[in-house]
């Protein structure tokens, strides 16, 4: 399985230490997080999905817990805007460059904000999506922060 990506491409540029984690992708599933925790045998707290939204009508990136949903309020929130929804995929691909399932926080073709869960922080090390269906990433918190200038907020229910 070829695993360069934009995302591994930028982290390998900012010099970030990352380990790749490939698995097998059932292209019928449509719970891409919940696939990857399975298949990794990774607590779903500590797999995180992108997941792109609308704030105030601008395009924004939200990384929570597979285990969790966005608030979308609370995203909202941190980002100063008074609204927010979910993105059409189709907007959400075309904004990353990415695949639905497949979208990284790192490396989008377009440099969206990001806002990170702050139960990130409860870990050592955790999992995002490396750029394509099948292939995750595992790398230190601080680490996806910094390269991704993502702001921490409390994010996300359940």
């Amino acid at each position: 399985m070829a695993t360069g990506t934009p995302a591994t491409s930028a982290l390998t540029a900012a010099g970030i230490v990352f380990t790749l984690h490939p698995y097998d992708h059932d292209p019928r599933a449509t719970a891409f997080g919940e696939e990857a925790a399975a298949a990794l045998d990774v607590e779903p707290e500590r797999l995180f999905k992108t997941l792109i939204a609308s704030v105030d009508g601008a395009l924004a990136c939200a990384v929570v817990p597979v285990a969790a949903r966005l608030d979308v309020k609370a995203l909202a929130a941190a980002l100063g805007g008074k609204r927010a929804e979910l993105a059409d995929p189709a907007a959400a691909a075309r904004a990353t460059g990415y695949v639905v399932g497949g979208i990284s926080p790192v490396g989008q073709k377009s440099r969206l904000r990001v806002v990170v869960d702050e139960s990130l922080g409860l870990f050592d090390t955790v999992f995002v999506s490396a750029g394509k269906r099948g292939l995750q990433v595992e790398l230190a918190p601080g680490d996806l922060i910094g390269v991704t200038s993502a702001l921490v907020a409390d994010i996300s229910t359940g």
